[in-house]
């Protein structure tokens, strides 16, 4: 706050301005409700810790993340409005995660908190469907509210569920159309919309495998009729030059000669 009334001083006295620190700029955003704060968390200790900080200074935490001891203040989170995206059931993979349980969606959701399920995995990350699932198995959720873990709260959490996250009249049309219940196992997804476009259609993904397949035939059959039928052969010409920035044309000279 010192740093806003520097600023502030300096442009009411027509003074020199402080040197700008993008740093205390940041701050003075959170400060001041224009940007949000995600946290990295695991253990209530420090979850609890960053609340309290938040209350002294006037801002609110917008989203915890992993939140993994979550269900030991789950009444704390849901009274500081503070979303919480969690593992679906991770646990005692290192000491931060020794109390950690797979029941912590379904808690924190019963205590009325935003709950969305996220993954550091890649893979996992691809199937956020099938890890929602996990919490109709552990905690005993509904279908609909184990989906939502994944599309319309985690659209809350950003603040962007004005326009996506759900299916309604005037929301963006980002759509996936599944071959089964989208929290089986066994679901594939057989259409994307994005915007009200389609961008991937099973049948026609399914045409252009097979075009690539014949393609990569053709193509391999052209190789095998050359007289070398498809042996490796040194390139030929100068190297391509790389330039940097301190390049000197007379060092090429002397590479390539």
């Amino acid at each position: 706050r010192d740093y806003a009334t520097n600023w502030a001083d300096s442009n009411s006295t027509n003074q020199i301005p402080p040197r700008r620190d993008l740093q205390m700029e940041t701050v003075l955003e959170i400060l001041n409700g224009k940007r949000f704060v995600t946290c990295h968390s695991y253990q209530q200790g420090e979850i609890n810790m960053l609340m309290q900080l938040a209350v002294q200074f006037g801002f609110r935490i917008n989203t915890f993340t992993h939140v993994l001891e979550g269900y030991k203040i789950a009444k704390k989170l849901k009274a500081h409005g503070v979303s919480a995206s969690t593992f679906s059931d991770w646990w005692a993979y290192k000491y931060e995660v020794i109390d950690a349980i797979p029941y912590n969606a379904a808690m924190l959701g019963e205590a009325g908190v935003n709950i969305c399920i996220n993954s550091d995995d890649a893979e996992m990350g691809r199937r956020l469907n099938q890890e929602a699932a996990k919490g109709v198995k552990y905690g005993g959720m509904s279908a609909e509210d184990a989906f939502k873990m994944v599309t319309l709260n985690p659209a809350k959490a950003l603040h962007i569920d004005e326009w996506v996250g759900s299916i309604a009249i005037g929301k963006h049309g980002d759509i996936v159309v599944w071959t089964d219940h989208p929290l089986s196992i066994y679901a594939r997804p057989q259409q994307t919309f994005i915007d009200g476009r389609r961008y991937f259609d099973e049948e026609k993904d399914l045409e252009m495998r097979n075009w690539v397949a014949t393609e990569r035939k053709r193509l391999i059959s052209k190789i095998l009729a050359t007289p070398e039928k498809g042996k490796s052969s040194m390139g030929s010409g100068k190297p391509h030059r790389l330039y940097e920035c301190e390049t000197r044309e007379s060092d090429y000279n002397q590479s390539y000669e």
